[in-house]
């Protein structure tokens, strides 16, 4: 099995709410996303994908919905007072936490068609959530077992 990693970095802000924290507060993050992609065998190049390839397309979705923007719940009163003053907002039907986040994107990644395994969205240089679907300690389609999918 073969796995390359991306990364891609970014700038957004958020806030949770009923969330009783700190993270209740309208804050930002310097983001960084691990799009983590994986076959067993190598394209007519040799490669799993083509790096630029990945790049490219990851980053023009992030670029167009979560780069300098507010990510919110759509229900957030705050989504209807920011884009009201013309400002750019992403909105979600969950908590935009790092998790839902980086499962958010393993799907539209899915969705372009690239062999993603996981994704890995860190929030902070010591904060990071990885999405991958197969359950830790399970067997993937591919017969290799899971490692780790974790929160830190």
């Amino acid at each position: 099995m073969f796995e390359i990693v991306k990364h891609i970095d970014f700038c957004f802000g958020h806030r949770l709410i009923d969330y009783h924290g700190k993270c209740n507060q309208p804050h930002g993050h310097n983001g960084r996303v691990e799009i983590h992609l994986a076959s067993a065998a190598l394209d007519a190049f040799g490669m799993v994908a083509d790096f630029r390839e990945v790049r490219h397309t990851v980053t023009a979705w992030i670029d167009a919905n979560w780069d300098h923007r507010m990510i919110l719940r759509r229900d957030d009163p705050l989504a209807d007072a920011i884009t009201a003053l013309g400002q750019a907002a992403f909105l979600m039907d969950e908590n935009p936490t790092t998790e839902n986040l980086a499962r958010l994107l393993y799907a539209t990644v899915a969705e372009f068609g690239l062999p993603v395994v996981a994704v890995t969205l860190w929030e902070t240089p010591d904060s990071y959530a990885t999405y991958r679907p197969t359950p830790i300690g399970q067997r993937a389609s591919d017969g290799a077992t899971v490692a780790h999918a974790e929160r830190r």
